[in-house]
Parts: structure tokens; sequence; C-alpha cells
């Protein structure tokens, strides 16, 4: 899951958290349950854990701190990526359809084991006509303390006010993106989104007169015969890896798919 694993069974005001992770790329922690029981409300228990985190973040700091060697504080945790992933061999229906928020700050995954030892390790991905969590708020006092502080970003967050000409250059890059390779995952981030198969592979960064395309590779690994990306591991960026360039028109599309393709092998 690409996450730093800080510490398990961690227990917080008589409550006991399976595994808690860390996801460097969002600087937001990340609470692991796993699922036996499939009669439970992973909705209830999902926002229970998530206000707990919200309620004692000095505590999570510090067990972090503790645990890992490290010293970071507070203020440099992205409270608002905060989410809660629970793990199963499988979910029912009803636990998928109350999920099935495209901004709800948590996630099912479901492992399964075969023969030879071998394991899979899948999320369920919400529905494209999922629909938003907010209209519920209203009905729950603590659904709502969570939802007001903690942000699932879509597509459409980046998006909104975006010119036509902007949302179909988008969709063009996302679509030959996604023709690269099977089971390329879209993950809107606060500040971009990403694409990725197992790892993040690429960035998109929406801009007012076109898009900045981030691949996530280091310095010196990328083969760019035209010098088409940006070296900007010196200098402070959003997305991942070491190369940017900002496309405004399909003209380099396929030269930069070849470059994209690259951070999958």
């Amino acid at each position: 899951m690409g996450l730093e694993m800080v510490n398990s069974e961690f227990v917080i005001k008589g409550k006991r958290i399976d595994t808690l992770g860390y996801d460097p790329q969002s600087k937001a922690f990340v609470i692991i349950e796993y699922k036996r029981d499939k009669n439970v409300s992973v909705v209830d228990q999902g926002f229970t854990y998530l206000s707990l985190m919200l309620e004692n973040k000095a505590d999570f700091v510090l067990t972090y701190n503790e645990t890992l060697k490290k010293s970071i504080h507070s203020s440099s945790v992205d409270w608002s990526q905060t989410r809660v992933l629970f793990v199963s061999p499988s979910f029912t229906e009803n636990q998928r359809l109350a999920t099935n928020f495209k901004d709800i700050a948590i996630e099912l995954w479901e492992v399964k084991r075969y023969e030879n030892d071998l394991i899979s390790i899948n999320p369920i991905k919400k529905t494209k006509s999922a629909e938003s969590i907010k209209p519920l708020t209203n009905q729950n006092s603590l659904i709502k303390s969570v939802t007001d502080e903690i942000k699932v970003y879509t597509e459409e967050d980046h998006l909104n006010g975006s010119s036509e000409e902007i949302i179909e250059l988008y969709e063009s890059f996302k679509n030959a993106i996604l023709n690269l390779t099977d089971d390329i995952e879209i993950t809107p981030k606060k500040l971009y989104i990403a694409f990725k198969k197992n790892k993040n592979i690429a960035d998109i960064v929406i801009l007012k007169k076109g898009i900045k395309i981030f691949i996530n590779l280091k310095k010196g690994k990328l083969d760019d015969p035209k010098r088409l990306m940006k070296d900007v591991s010196e200098t402070g960026h959003w997305g991942n890896g070491d190369y940017e360039t900002i496309a405004t028109n399909t003209t380099n599309i396929e030269y930069i798919m070849s470059l994209i393709k690259q951070a999958i092998l």
C-alpha cells in the first residue's frame, strides 16, 4: 500500500487500533482494521476511529516519533487526508454499499490467499455513480464532525472552474495513461491527481491554461531524447518523481506516454 508501518495493536482511550500506518505521500496517518465479523458496520466503526484520531492528534504523532525514531510535528501532518482501511477476505453487499460514497475516508481492501501462498490485495473501487456523503452529515453529528475536517478529493474537485478546453485536454491525457496497461488506478489527492499501478507512475496538476504532468522516476532514470521533461529534483514541487512538463495541447501526447511508460516497467 506504500505506507510506513508505525505500530500494531495500538491502544488509545480504551480502543485498540489493529495497525497504524503513515502515508508519506499524503503526509497523513492511516488506520488499518482487519475484519472477520461480516455483520459489523464498517461505517460506524470507521468514523469512530477517524474521530478518535482527530481528537488525539498529539498521541499519534508521539507514537510515530517514538516508534520510528523520527521527529515530525503535528503541524506537518495533513490531518484532512486521514483515512481508515478495512481489510478482509470478503465484504458483504451491505458493507460495500455503505461505503460507496465518492468522498468517504473509508476504504475496503480484499485479501485472498491462493495455492503456493500466493496473495492478492485489491481495493474495492467506488462505482462511477457513487454519490457524496455530505447530505447524510446533518443526520449524524459524528459523521459531520469528521467530514468537516477530513476531505476526500475527487477529479471533479480538481476540474471545477476549468474551461472545456482544459477538461478535454485532461481527459485526453487521462485516457492515454489508462490505455498504457491494465489496472491503472486514478487517485485524486489534495494537490494533484495520481495515476497508480502498485505505485505512483504519474501525477497531473490542473492549471488554468494547461496541465502539469509529473513522472515518478528519480533523476537520471528517464530516457528523454527530446528533453521535454524538466528536472525538478532540486526544487519544490507537488507531484511525485523528479520530472515535470506542462502540456497545453496534445501535440506531444504519444511521446509523453512513451516517457510515462518507463515508470511502469
